[in-house]
C-alpha cells in the first residue's frame, strides 16, 4: 500500500503554519489515537488531519508535555481548526472523537456550527461527516452489513485496511508503523466521502445524514456530562431488592424442593433445587402442579408466562428472576459510577455509552450501564439526582408516536382530537363503545389507550385479546370499530404493510430516513414480522429524528448557560440546571423540544411536558 508521507508535528512553532494550510480546504479527513478507549482514564495521544495535499499527525505529548492540553499556547490554532465549521472535519464514528477532543483539548468538535441559524439542510453545508453513521444510513436496517472502518473502507472502496496498530500502545514511542497507520486512517476519510456522499444521495438520505451528523456534539457532550447517582440510595434499594429475593428463593426452595432421604436430630433434610436449572426447575413443577396440566419444553420466560397466569408458583419463579436481574444490573451499574476517573476528578456520576443508530429505525441505544433500562422496580430512577444546588428538568413529548402517526395518515378523527385539544383516548373510547365523550369508563378508556398504543406496533386480535383478558371475538369487534372509526389511519397502515410486501421498504420518517426489509416470502411469519415493521418503524423512526432535532437545537440554546443534557431516554430528555435557573430553563427545554417536532409535524400540535425536580422520577 503506498505510504501517506505524512508530516509529524512535534514543533509548537510548526502547529500554526500546518493548521493555516489545513483550513484553506473545503473538507479534511479527521481522526485521533488515544492511550485508552476511555477519555477518563487515558490521554489524547495524537490528532490527524488530512488534506488532498498532505496528512498532517500532530503529537500532543511533544506539543503539550505537561499533559493539559487544554491550555497550552502551542495549540491554540490547532483547538480553532477543530471548532471551525470549515473545512469539513470527516471522522469514523466521530463520538469517540468528539469526546476526547472536549474532554482533553476543552474545545467542541465543529463547535461554531449553530443548527438555529442554519437552515439549509445539505451535507455539503459544513461541520461534520461521519462516515460511520453515513454507511448505517445508507444499509438503512440491513443487518448483515457490518460498520468498522476496515468493513465500510472494504465495501465502498474496495480497499482492506490494516487495523493491527489500533490495539498497540500509544503511550510511548511511536513507531513509524503507528505513525503510518494514523496517517492513512485520516486520509481514508476523503476518498471514502466521496463515495458515501454519492450513495446518500442516491438514496435520498442526504437530510437525513445531516440530522445525524448535527446530533454528534450533543451526544459527545451529554456523556461527557453524566448522571448524578445518590449512591447511599442505590444501596439501599439494592438492599431491599436482595431481601425480597432471598425471602422469595425460600419460599420457592419450601414449595418445590423434595425432602432428602438423609435424617438430621430435626428431621428429613430438604434437597434444594438449583432454580437456575432448567432439568430440576422442570421435575419439581412436574411435581407439583396438576397431573393433567401441559409441561412447557423449556422454563424460559416467555414459556412459563402462560403457566404465571395459572399458578402462583410458577409467577413466583418469574418474580425471583426478575429480582435477580435487577439486582445484578444495580450491581454492574455501581461499579460503573466514576469509572476510570482519578480520587480529585470524581464526581459520582456515570457516563452511559449512547449508540446513535441503536436500532434499524434510528432509535438510540445505550450501554455501559444501560439507562434506558432502568427497572420500574423498588422506585429507583430516584436515586438518580440533582446534585446540590441544582434540579433537573425531566421533558417528555407527549403522546408523540400518535401524533406522528395522524401526521402521517391525515385521519380526520386524529387531527381533530390533537387540534381540539380533546383526551384522544376518550374521544376514541366513545366512538368505539357507541357512548358520550362524558359517559366513558376508565376501563373502556384504558381498553380505547391500549388500541391507539397498539396500532403503532401492529397489534392484532390475538394479541388484544392477550393484553386486555378480553376474548378473542370481543377484540376482533372492538379492532373493526376501531379502523371502521378511524378509516385514515386504516388505510396507511393497510398501503404501510402492503408497502413492506411488495417492496420490502416502509414509508419513509418525517426526516427521510429509509428502511428496507430482507426476507424469504414463503416464510410467513418473517413476512408478517416485515409488515409490522413497515407499519411501525416510519412512526418509531421520526420519533427518533424528533428526539434528535431537539437535542441540536436544545444544546446550541444552553451554551454558555451551565445546563448540561444528562440523559435522554427515547422521547425523554433530562437537563441538570442551576436551581436558580430551573423556571427559566425548562422554558427553554420546551421551546425547543416544541420547535423541533414543529419542523416535521404539521397537521396536529407538539405538546411538551415539563417537570422541575430533585430527581428523575416519573
Amino acid at each position: 500500500m503506498e505510504e501517506t508521507g505524512y508530516r509529524l508535528i512535534t514543533d509548537a512553532a510548526a502547529v500554526a503554519p500546518a493548521c493555516e494550510e489545513l483550513s484553506q480546504h473545503a473538507e479534511v479527513g479527521f481522526d485521533t489515537e488515544t492511550t485508552s478507549l476511555s477519555p477518563f482514564e487515558g490521554r489524547l495521544r495524537l490528532v490527524q488531519f488530512a488534506s488532498t495535499e498532505a496528512v498532517y499527525v500532530f503529537d500532543l505529548f511533544a506539543l503539550a508535555p505537561d499533559g493539559d492540553a487544554a491550555h497550552e499556547r502551542a495549540l491554540e490554532a490547532l483547538r480553532r481548526l477543530l471548532t471551525a465549521t470549515r473545512p469539513v472535519k470527516i471522522a469514523h464514528n466521530a463520538m469517540f472523537d468528539a469526546k476526547w477532543v472536549r474532554h482533553h483539548l476543552g474545545v467542541e468538535l465543529c463547535g461554531e456550527f449553530d443548527s438555529r441559524t442554519n437552515d439549509k439542510i445539505e451535507v455539503e453545508r459544513g461541520g461534520l461527516f461521519d462516515t460511520l453513521l453515513a454507511s448505517q444510513l445508507i444499509s438503512a436496517g440491513e443487518q448483515e452489513d457490518r460498520h468498522s472502518l476496515a468493513a465500510v473502507a472494504e465495501r465502498y472502496l474496495n480497499q482492506p485496511v490494516d487495523k493491527t496498530q489500533q490495539v498497540s500502545d500509544w503511550s510511548g514511542a511511536l513507531s513509524d508503523a503507528q505513525l503510518e497507520y494514523a496517517a492513512r486512517d485520516a486520509a481514508l476519510m476523503l476518498p471514502l466521502r466521496t463515495k458515501l456522499v454519492d450513495a446518500l444521495r442516491a438514496s435520498s438520505l442526504t437530510r437525513t445524514a445531516q440530522l445525524e451528523f448535527e446530533c454528534v456534539a450533543p451526544l459527545a457532550a451529554m456523556e461527557l456530562a453524566g448522571l448524578y447517582l445518590d449512591q447511599t440510595c442505590w444501596q439501599e434499594k439494592l438492599k431491599d431488592i436482595e431481601r425480597r429475593r432471598d425471602e422469595l428463593h425460600e419460599q420457592l426452595q419450601n414449595e418445590l424442593a423434595e425432602e432428602s432421604a438423609q435424617q438430621s436430630f430435626f428431621g428429613p433434610v430438604r434437597a434444594d433445587i438449583n432454580l437456575d436449572s432448567h432439568v430440576q426447575l422442570t421435575r419439581a413443577l412436574t411435581r407439583v402442579l396438576p397431573k393433567d396440566e401441559p409441561m412447557p419444553d423449556s422454563t424460559r420466560n416467555w414459556k412459563l408466562e402462560p403457566l404465571a397466569a395459572k399458578f402462583t408458583v410458577v409467577r413466583d419463579i418469574l418474580d425471583y428472576r426478575t429480582l435477580q436481574k435487577t439486582l445484578k444490573f444495580g450491581e454492574t451499574l455501581l461499579a460503573s459510577v466514576d469509572k476510570g476517573k482519578k480520587e480529585s476528578e470524581k464526581t459520582s456520576r456515570i457516563h452511559p455509552h449512547f449508540h446513535q443508530i441503536g436500532a434499524p429505525t434510528g432509535r438510540m441505544s445505550c450501554t455501559d450501564p444501560n439507562i434506558q433500562q432502568i427497572p420500574h422496580a423498588f422506585d429507583m430512577r430516584r436515586c438518580f439526582r440533582a446534585p446540590e444546588g441544582r434540579k433537573l428538568v425531566v421533558a417528555d413529548y407527549s403522546q408523540i408516536e400518535l401524533r406522528i402517526l395522524a401526521e402521517f395518515t391525515n385521519d380526520s378523527g386524529f387531527v381533530e382530537a390533537f387540534q381540539s385539544g380533546a383526551d384522544l383516548h376518550r374521544v376514541t373510547a366513545a366512538q368505539v363503545f357507541g357512548v358520550a365523550p362524558g359517559a366513558v369508563t376508565r376501563e373502556q378508556r384504558d381498553f380505547a389507550k391500549r388500541l391507539n398504543f397498539g396500532v403503532v406496533y401492529g397489534i392484532g386480535a390475538r394479541r388484544f385479546a392477550l393484553m386486555t383478558g378480553l376474548s378473542q371475538e370481543q377484540s376482533e369487534d372492538l379492532l373493526r370499530r376501531y379502523f371502521a372509526t378511524y378509516r385514515g389511519l386504516d388505510t396507511w397502515l393497510r398501503e404501510a404493510a402492503q408497502k413492506a410486501l411488495r417492496e420490502r421498504t416502509a414509508p419513509r420518517t418525517v426526516a427521510g430516513r429509509l428502511f428496507r426489509f430482507n426476507f424469504d416470502p414463503d416464510d410467513k411469519q418473517a413476512a408478517s414480522l416485515a409488515q409490522r415493521g413497515g407499519k411501525n418503524s416510519p412512526i418509531q423512526g421520526s420519533s427518533a429524528d424528533i428526539l434528535k432535532r431537539a437535542l441540536r437545537l436544545l444544546h446550541d440554546r444552553l451554551k454558555g448557560t451551565g445546563a448540561l443534557i444528562v440523559n435522554v431516554v427515547h422521547d425523554e430528555i433530562v437537563v441538570e440546571v442551576s436551581a436558580a435557573d430551573a423556571e427559566e430553563m425548562a422554558k427553554t427545554v420546551e421551546e425547543a423540544m416544541c420547535a423541533a417536532g414543529e419542523e416535521y409535524v404539521k397537521n396536529v400540535p407538539i405538546k411538551v411536558e415539563t417537570k422541575i425536580a430533585d430527581e428523575w422520577a416519573k
